[in-house]
């Protein structure tokens, strides 16, 4: 199910426009429109969670799923010396969009580590 006004509802409803990196019946990925790295992906389940607090059992096989995709789609993205994967949460965890998503941030690096 999909929330009428979160961002990543509308995304992967096509709503609104984006590079489609990969998609399944479960999972969106797509490029962050402000990137953080030279590689910098977005992994959205097309289910809205709002948080990785609301993620109960049932989503278990879905975040699975997502983080051994992550590997695959960074390498083919260009990431291919090494890749981070981020999950804010939360308003004291940098959480922005309240839907769940996953970062998949890579490529040579100018960016921040932490």
């Amino acid at each position: 199910m999909t929330e009428p006004h979160c961002i990543f509802c509308r995304i992967v409803r096509g709503e609104l426009p984006t590079k489609r990196i990969f998609e399944d019946d479960e999972i969106l990925v797509f490029p962050d429109i402000n990137p953080a790295a030279p590689v910098h992906l977005l992994m959205v389940p097309k289910t809205h969670v709002a948080t990785l607090d609301a993620a109960g059992a049932e989503h278990e096989r879905l975040l699975g799923r997502m983080l051994l995709l992550a590997p695959r789609l960074a390498r083919e993205q260009g990431a291919t010396n090494g890749f981070r994967i981020v999950i804010n949460n939360g308003p004291d965890g940098g959480q922005e969009v309240y839907h769940l998503h996953v970062h998949v941030l890579g490529g040579p690096r100018p960016w921040k580590r932490l």
